[in-house]
């Protein structure tokens, strides 16, 4: 089981915000709740989309800046598959 999970969450003005956690269902409630991340602090109500694990924070921390490097569509492509 891995440590860490790469997650992707939609907000509530469609836009896509790309993070990492320890726990990411705690996280994804503590985005909802305003304490999460600036930019979802404003963008509520947040839904998690999309979530990969990774074993380490470093590997967590690669794929984040990767994820983040894509283009809305190919982000959209990496959700449905």
């Amino acid at each position: 089981m891995s440590d860490w999970t790469v997650y992707m969450l939609r907000c509530a003005d469609g836009s896509l915000y790309t993070g990492i956690a320890k726990d990411a269902v705690a996280r994804l409630a503590t985005h909802n709740a305003g304490r999460g991340a600036k930019y979802t602090k404003a963008r509520r109500p947040v839904a998690m989309i999309y979530s990969e694990p990774a074993d380490c924070r470093s590997t967590a921390s690669k794929r984040e800046y990767a994820i983040k490097q894509l283009r809305r569509s190919e982000k959209l492509a990496l959700i449905q598959s």
